[in-house]
């Protein structure tokens, strides 16, 4: 009796270490050469080390109201960002699905029947009877003992999944936000130009009636009068080429706020918002930043853990069942003792011959993981272009911008002389048409950087991961009301 039980406990002993055996590889994020600081310098004064992206709404930075505005009802609103939501949740049900084989599967039965025996039944006793009862109530319960990590691997595999998805949720959030932050600025940058154009057409048309007055005096020919008509009606043709760009972008914005473009509009604005100052951080952080990042390293860890469940098939399978319940002819002696039945005991099953299957899962398993951990690199590599593009972008804009606003002055000042030299006939109308192009252009050329700035500032803070944080897979992504709500 002592043999019997010293050798339960040491079995007991076996399989409690053996359940905590992975078959899984290390797992070790694939090394990315990291830079210590960024190429391209910033555009403005360094950041203090405790600067952070404002967290979540990261277009505060711009300071309007209109854009937070819409910010807000994009994220009630849209429906790709509650189509990224529910794929979340499909896996997190997979997540919790799959880590229910931690836990043993326990179900109850229960049978009443009244049975006839045929009469010519094959080998029936004579004395069996015709009729007789026939009830049953019973627990099983089934329980995989997880001796090769199969179980807690593929847990591991979906709980990363799940991360993975909910750095998907991140980044498609960031991605709208973004695309909508664009769009908005762009749409500004019109209206400047569109006010810029309708005063051009304003002083156009007083030129125009210049011309006119001069020649009826007889001091210039008809052909002044055919140049000032032909400028300013080229002008007001740009001009509706520029008000048919903000209608498509408006219905963009629209479409982004989940809202139906007929009967969507923004009024004119032409503040110019001002340039924020962005703190890049260094170039590691840009690891923790950015989403999808963190998705495909996710990834990367879940291909890893896979490689383990390809393993463990080359193993058997071993499971625990134990059955417990009463079972009688009547229900009269339907729950007394003698009723009672009981099974237990191990099951055990291993492939004899697969025909080469387990080795070419194992096989795809290492691929997958490989393949991951290449696209890992790849999405590293890709997010420092961005910045670095960005950075490089806001630098030499900055440096282009004070030489376009010298040049606005200088054509502007061109300008006047040329219409107060024609007033006083030095010079023909074709030096002044020469000049209203030259001032219309520069001008028009320094509203187009003001906006080019201002996409290429949205762009770095998409690039460097918004508000975002790797912190937030633990937490669990900010949820999106369905489309129509809020």
């Amino acid at each position: 009796m002592r043999r019997t039980s010293e050798s339960r406990v040491a079995c007991t002993a076996l399989v409690a270490l053996l359940a905590g055996c992975s078959l899984a590889p290390a797992y070790q994020v694939p090394p990315i050469p990291l830079p210590a600081q960024y190429r391209e310098p910033a555009p403005w004064t360094e950041a203090q080390p405790s600067d952070q992206l404002p967290r979540g709404s990261w277009w505060t930075l711009y300071d309007n109201a209109e854009l937070s505005a819409l910010e807000s009802v994009l994220e009630a609103n849209n429906p790709d960002l509650a189509a990224a939501l529910a794929h979340y949740e499909q896996a997190r049900a997979f997540d919790a699905q799959v880590r229910s084989q931690l836990f043993p599967l326990v179900s109850g039965m229960l049978d009443a029947s009244r049975d006839r025996q045929s009469n010519t039944r094959p080998l029936r006793g004579s004395n069996q009877p015709n009729e007789y009862g026939a009830y049953t109530a019973g627990l099983q319960a089934d329980y995989e003992v997880d001796l090769w990590g199969r179980v807690h691997n593929e847990v591991s595999a979906a709980h990363a999944e799940t991360e993975a998805a909910a750095a998907d949720l991140a980044s498609a959030r960031l991605s709208l936000e973004a695309r909508l932050a664009d769009d908005y600025v762009s749409l500004l940058g019109l209206d400047r130009e569109i006010k810029l154009f309708l005063d051009t057409v304003a002083g156009y048309d007083k030129a125009l009636s210049l011309t006119r007055t001069l020649h009826e005096g007889g001091v210039v020919s008809g052909l002044d009068v055919s140049r000032a008509q032909t400028q300013l009606d080229d002008t007001k043709a740009q001009l509706s080429e520029l008000q048919a760009q903000r209608a498509l972008l408006e219905h963009a914005i629209a479409v982004l706020v989940g809202a139906p473009p007929p009967g969507f509009s923004l009024p004119a604005d032409v503040t110019l918002i001002a340039l924020p100052q962005i703190p890049a951080g260094i170039p590691s952080t840009l690891l923790q930043r950015r989403p999808d990042i963190a998705a495909a390293e996710r990834r990367t860890a879940a291909a890893n853990a896979s490689v383990g469940v390809a393993r463990a098939a080359f193993y058997p399978d071993i499971s625990l069942s134990a059955l417990i319940g009463v079972q009688s002819t009547s229900t009269g002696s339907w729950l007394t003792a003698p009723s009672a039945y009981w099974a237990v005991g191990p099951n055990l099953v291993q492939y004899l011959f697969d025909g080469g299957l387990r080795r070419a899962e194992l096989d795809r398993a290492k691929a997958v993981l490989d393949e991951s951990g290449a696209r890992y690199r790849s999405v590293v590599l890709e997010a420092f272009r961005q910045v670095e593009d960005n950075l490089a972008l806001l630098a030499n804009y900055g440096t282009e911008y004070a030489d376009q606003t010298a040049a606005v002055a200088a054509a502007q000042h061109t300008l006047d002389l040329s219409l107060e030299q024609y007033r006083d006939g030095a010079v023909d109308y074709l030096n002044v048409v020469e000049s209203q192009v030259v001032a219309l252009a520069t001008e028009r050329a320094q509203l187009r950087l003001e906006t080019r700035r201002l996409r290429a500032s949205v762009d770095l803070i998409r690039a460097l991961g918004g508000g975002w944080s790797a912190a937030d897979l633990e937490a669990g992504p900010r949820a999106a009301p369905a489309p129509g709500s809020g």
